[in-house]
């Protein structure tokens, strides 16, 4: 039931209507019953007025009443033309269009030359032949703005739309000229939605192809931070091809002050993404310049992205390791020779034999070193077939290590055994069965079968085969290249024995698994896992036969392994490491957009960590030059540990120096190179399902560019625009009008006129 008084106009259901118009005669009747009944007839009478009028307000606000205002365009009609000036226009996959009639220009041209031919007054001319006045306006969108970094410019479809639609009072239509890249701002469906509701079509011309060219793009480069002299460094990339065959080509790594180089042949599959790394051993303690490189291709049209550049510190290190393990099996003792043999390592080794005490010698230390000024030194701890109870480890101690690697980025491996000890971290606690007696037990990175503590041991030895995981990774990395690689995995010892996994807790990286044993959810069984905890790493091996690693080749392989195992554990400790405070970071290599979490661990100047009067302070120089200083908070606990947080705004180098107050001179100064993120990027295909989905909403037409002469024609013959309704919902548009509130108000005032009024009349 619809109807109007004036610009008021109401709309309800027959059945609601009706029934109110019968509840508003019921109580027009009662009032006027009451009425009739009164002593007071003149007050009876203003009294039930006001009732009826509370009703009538009612019965009103149920019948949805709106104001409708219909809006007449003024003026010329006015057609706009947006068209795209982004960096992806730079991309030269346009084909010339017969109507531009240029002679002695090539077939295949810029989407940004394409436009500019697009965009010549004679295309536009039957426009001017239309029997009413025309007037068309070109505006730019996406134009890059050189006051901004590369990775901050982009397309926003969205905005442009927005601004034609706000600034022209009698728009005719919108002819959109580009290659459909939107990047930034919101979706162009919802513009096309708000020129839809205006009735203004848009008509979008693409330009390019929305295929990639034929092109070799390094996408990633995940080169480390700093590596250490005398050693190997993996340097992972992904290279996608959009060729459409196999291409053998070679990546260079290039240390361009020497111009020493290594090459890797590579078969890069059709239309994929290649990963591989490459391997670059340091030879002396220095900054190194190293430009990375894809070979060109005949048939590639863009070579720009073909390269990158990138620095990488190498500097001398000693890791301070702690060994502890309950009986001296053969994988402990191989371990201990590697390590103690590796001039890079500090080692502290804590023997607590159940039956001939502890171990004694070179290497060996005799107490677990509770002072935290102490105990806070090592970068890594290996806990062997070891566990809670008489000569073994305290709950007090297993905590003291959660912490070390939660709190200050250590790095623990665990490498149970036969003896099942790993278990008794499990273990419940006895005040609290829901939980653990220590907190390592959430450190392990698989779950165990309590009911097999004594692991698995068969009579054929079984390897290890690398996961897609394990392939890529730095731990794994026992060749100089991932052909090699594979073969010596292929060919090491198996192993006899190995712990009773179930499966890797969620959150883990499983590096290698079972050749043959399968989990109780038929997947392979996961052996070789890692995972971050808190701000360290967490290895764990499920079998004890890596010193078998050494047959026929001695230390070889062994020796690599957990020499890599050390320095991949320890990287993040010591990344930026001074005398008395330590810094790392949530993200080594972030991007801009992203928010960065620094932790500091801080010292006093006997080695302990800093009291709670102490403060840290964090000063930040950005990639343009400007500085801001930042206090950093404090956690709970014992660990002097400090944190802040701030946003990555734009790539290059951040400058970051932190101190503890009262010892600046004592600063770490330390870099955090950010990653650009270039989102406007030459090559991309064109988006046309974007300007067909635009085009559509609004019932205008996606168009090639020898469509446009024909634009006109079609544009003229379009309906004239309909005056547009506004309306104005009185009960619950609240952000387009006041008058909901008032409503409310005004049956609040009746209802309270009505109540006073009784009384005043005497009627309780």
């Amino acid at each position: 039931m619809n109807f109007n008084i004036g610009k008021l106009y109401f709309s309800a259901s027959p059945e609601a209507f009706w029934i109110s118009i019968v509840a508003l005669v019921i109580i027009f009747g009662l009032c006027v019953f009451a009425v009739t009944r009164s002593l007071r007839k003149k007050r009876a009478i203003v009294l039930e007025s006001l009732r009826f009028l509370c009703a009538c307000v009612i019965a009103l606000i149920l019948w949805s009443p709106q104001f409708k205002e219909f809006k007449t365009p003024e003026g010329d009609p006015t057609i706009v033309i947006l068209y795209d000036e982004s960096h992806s226009m730079n991309t030269v996959d346009a084909k010339v269009a017969s109507i531009f009639g240029e002679t002695g220009t090539p077939s295949i041209i810029s989407r940004k030359e394409w436009l500019e031919f697009a965009l010549n007054d004679k295309l536009w001319r039957g426009f001017e032949t239309a029997e009413e006045h025309v007037k068309i306006h070109r505006v730019p969108f996406s134009t890059d703005d050189a006051t901004l970094t590369k990775n901050r410019t982009g397309s926003d479809y969205y905005t442009a739309v927005d601004r034609a639609l706000e600034e022209n009072d009698n728009l005719k239509a919108i002819i959109l000229l580009g290659d459909g890249d939107y990047n930034t701002g919101k979706s162009p469906s919802a513009a096309a939605q708000k020129a839809q509701i205006n009735q203004v079509p848009i008509y979008t011309v693409a330009i390019g192809k929305d295929v990639y060219l034929p092109d070799l793009e390094i996408i990633s480069l995940s080169a480390p931070k700093y590596g250490i002299v005398k050693e190997a460094i993996q340097i992972p990339f992904s290279i996608r091809s959009s060729i459409g065959r196999d291409i053998k080509t070679a990546v260079t790594l290039l240390d361009k002050k020497t111009n020493k180089k290594e090459t890797l042949q590579i078969t890069i599959p059709a239309n994929s993404i290649y990963n591989d790394s490459i391997l670059w051993r340091l030879d002396q303690e220095k900054t190194y310049d190293f430009s990375f490189s894809v070979q060109k291709h005949n048939s590639e049209v863009i070579a720009s992205n073909n390269k990158q550049d990138f620095t990488l510190l190498a500097k001398k290190e000693n890791i301070k390791v702690l060994v502890i393990e309950s009986t001296p099996r053969w994988e402990y003792r191989f371990i201990r020779n590697a390590l103690s043999r590796d001039p890079g390592v500090d080692l502290d080794c804590l023997l607590l034999h159940p039956t001939l005490g502890k171990g004694n010698g070179p290497d060996y230390i005799q107490e677990f070193p509770e002072d935290l000024a102490e105990f806070q030194k090592y970068d890594v701890i290996f806990l062997g077939d070891i566990g809670i109870g008489p000569e073994q480890l305290t709950v007090e101690q297993c905590n003291l290590i959660k912490g070390l690697v939660e709190q200050q980025a250590s790095g623990l491996v665990f490498i149970p055994g036969s003896k099942g000890n790993i278990f008794s971290l499990l273990a419940p606690h006895p005040d609290d069965p829901t939980r653990s007696i220590t907190e390592l037990a959430d450190l392990i990175p698989v779950t165990l079968n309590p009911k097999e503590q004594k692991g698995h041991s068969t009579r054929v030895a079984s390897p290890l085969t690398l996961t897609d995981n394990g392939r890529g990774s730095l731990l794994t990395m026992l060749g100089d290249s991932s052909d090699q690689n594979a073969k010596i995995w292929r060919n090491l010892p198996g192993f006899n024995w190995y712990a009773p996994v179930i499966k890797a807790k969620p959150g883990s990286e499983v590096l290698a698994v079972h050749s043959s044993k399968r989990t109780e959810n038929n997947l392979r069984m996961p052996l070789l896992v890692t995972q971050t905890f808190g701000t360290g790493k967490v290895l764990f091996l499920g079998h004890d036969s890596a010193w078998k690693w050494r047959k026929g080749v001695e230390d070889l392989y062994h020796y690599r392994f957990w020499g890599q195992v050390a320095r991949w554990m320890s990287y993040k400790r010591n990344r930026a490491a001074g005398e008395n405070l330590r810094l790392h970071f949530s993200k080594d290599k972030p991007k801009p957009g992203d928010i960065i979490t620094v932790k500091a661990n801080a010292f006093d100047e006997n080695g302990a960590p800093l009291g709670t009067d102490g403060q840290v302070t964090l000063k930040l120089t950005n990639p343009e030059g400007a500085e801001k200083t930042l206090t950093l908070e404090r956690e709970d606990g014992d660990w002097g540990a400090y944190f802040t947080r701030f946003p990555i705004l734009s790539s290059g180098n951040y400058t970051i120096e932190a101190s503890i107050v009262g010892a600046e001179d004592k600063a770490v100064t330390t870099t955090l190179e950010t990653l650009s993120t270039e989102i406007e990027k030459i090559g991309q295909p064109a988006n046309f399902d974007a300007l067909k989905e635009m085009a559509n909403i609004t019932q205008g037409e996606f168009i090639t560019g020898e469509q446009i002469p024909d634009l006109s024609a079609k544009i003229n013959n379009r309906p004239h625009k309909e005056p547009r309704s506004i309306n104005t919902n009185l009960r619950s548009d609240l952000d387009k009008s006041n008058w909901p509130f008032y409503l409310l108000g005004l049956l609040l005032v009746l209802l309270s006129l009505f109540w006073m009024g009784r009384k005043i009349n005497g009627t309780f």
